[in-house]
């Protein structure tokens, strides 16, 4: 087992992982930059090194700095938590070279499914359902009308090394093709230094389906079930859930078999997640594979009973997995809110500064994984995630209304969060009854949102004119009628 860790990353995920190290016996080591000095991943650590300024590039993304940390301070091994190095094959093939232990797959691994046309090759050599397109890169316009004319429109033109929303263009018509294809490669370029571009089949009302997988270094290969994780804003997701409400044991074996081999297509080890889009009809088809720990593992963690970090560990200390498949089985129903320092009526913009009151939810079933508290600072330059709020339950509905209770205690003063956003969410019919689809949030709370701000802007302006008319047709000596007919005309508009 390992005697101490690096753990190459902030927050509440670094934070996590300090907490497992502690219950292992492993000595944990934190890294900070000059925004982070006084965070509590920091001061919870057995060690903490200053790496940096607070830009990422000159911090936590900073491969030199890093490794030689590990090896100034005798790390074993480094935890990358999600985000920064963690899907990185330079940095993993780094830590190999120096005989430091990457805590997750191996480089090839990552490689081999960072690359989506090359994932999507290999998921169809492996009975691995893709979206109908290309396996290849699109080489010019002309090949991609060609494509798009035989899948039939609308068409996704997607970056080939993309993720997370960018590099991504709906293409409703011939017509459009051109100025997408161009526009969505120089975006792939600036945003991964890869302008390679494929096309998929656009898929009408789905749902966003992914299922956790574990495998060790001795060939065994586990699911931990799936999650449902279509509730988002901008390819970003905000609610996630475990199970999910629209897989029945039928589409279950189905899809997790489906993981299983996708994850033994590329010799998989370490935790990884199998993403998977679901049409209305229930057909799935593979998206992409993660190949790290996903931010929302706290939700399989509840209803499996495993602790993924602590396998994580395990694993890349050459353990085998101590379970099978057999001995798992989904034990209730677990949400995660993301609470963000952002103001949804703003359009979600993000909150920056002190955190003057904090005062955390608790209660049966609630579970909170935050890197803040009271004094912390929320930074410009880091995502502005404060928390992962966790509500389990033995049913859907009962981990909803724990949920929500949860978010009702939540208190945090000094910057402004999304908790009234979540709790619009979780109370709306369609979340309820569970018939939503990845474009619920766009089309039922920002759309909407757009439509109402543009009513009020065109009532306001009536309002101004209706002001100005009965201004002009009333004498200044008369204003005693003047206010009373501005009174009655505003109530028969019905402006506030």
């Amino acid at each position: 087992m390992f005697k101490k860790i690096l753990i190459a990353n902030r927050g509440e995920i670094a934070v996590r992982i300090i907490r497992c190290c502690r219950d292992l016996g492993i000595r944990s080591a934190a890294i900070y930059s000059d925004a982070d000095k006084l965070t509590l991943h920091t001061r919870l650590a057995d060690e903490a090194y200053h790496i940096g300024t607070s830009v990422s590039s000159e911090s936590y993304l900073n491969q030199k700095i890093i490794i030689n940390l590990a090896k100034k301070i005798g790390a074993d091994a480094i935890h990358p938590g999600y985000g920064f190095f963690s899907e990185n094959p330079v940095f993993i093939k780094a830590c190999e070279k120096e005989n430091i232990r990457f805590i997750g797959p191996s480089s090839v691994s990552v490689k081999m499914m960072g690359n989506k046309t090359a994932a999507r090759k290999l998921m169809a050599e492996h009975n691995v359902p893709i979206v109908p397109g290309t396996v290849e890169p699109v080489s010019s316009v002309k090949d991609g009308q060609k494509t798009a004319l035989k899948i039939g429109y609308p068409v996704l033109l997607k970056a080939s090394a993309g993720g997370g929303g960018k590099g991504m263009r709906k293409i409703n018509s011939e017509k459009e093709f051109k100025d997408a294809f161009e526009a969505t490669k120089r975006e792939a370029l600036k945003s991964f230094a890869n302008d390679d571009v494929y096309i998929e089949k656009f898929i009408e009302q789905p749902k966003h389906i992914e299922v956790q997988v574990l495998s060790d270094k001795k060939g065994n290969y586990i699911h931990l079930f799936e999650r449902e994780c279509s509730i988002q804003r901008r390819h970003q997701k905000i609610i996630e859930e475990a199970p999910s409400s629209c897989v029945d044991e039928k589409i279950r074996k189905q899809i997790t078999e489906a993981a299983i081999n996708a994850a033994k297509a590329c010799k998989y080890y370490n935790a990884g997640t199998v993403e998977f889009l679901m049409d209305k009809d229930k057909n799935f088809y593979f998206l992409e594979m993660n190949t790290r720990l996903q931010v929302e593992h706290p939700v399989t963690e509840l209803i499996s009973g495993i602790d993924l970090v602590k396998e994580q560990i395990l694993i890349a200390a050459g353990y085998k997995l101590s379970f099978g498949q057999d001995d798992l089985k989904i034990n209730g129903h677990a949400l995660e809110c993301r609470i963000y320092a952002e103001d949804a009526e703003n359009n979600f913009l993000p909150s920056i500064g002190k955190i003057i009151n904090y005062r955390p939810p608790a209660g049966p079933g609630i579970r909170l994984d935050s890197g803040f508290e009271e004094g912390s600072e929320i930074s410009i330059y880091y995502d502005p995630l404060v928390s992962k709020l966790v509500a389990w339950g033995p049913d859907r509905e009962i981990s909803i209304k724990r949920m929500l209770r949860a978010l009702k205690e939540y208190y945090i003063a000094g910057v402004v969060t999304n908790i009234s956003f979540l709790q619009k969410i979780l109370n709306h019919k369609k979340f309820l009854t569970g018939s939503f689809d990845i474009n619920f949030v766009e089309n039922e709370f920002i759309e909407k949102s757009k439509k109402a701000s543009s009513k009020k802007e065109t009532e306001n302006e009536n309002a101004v004119a209706l002001l100005s008319a009965i201004l002009k047709s009333e004498t200044h000596n008369n204003l005693k009628r003047a206010s009373d007919s501005i009174k009655n005309r505003w109530q028969e508009q019905n402006y506030e």
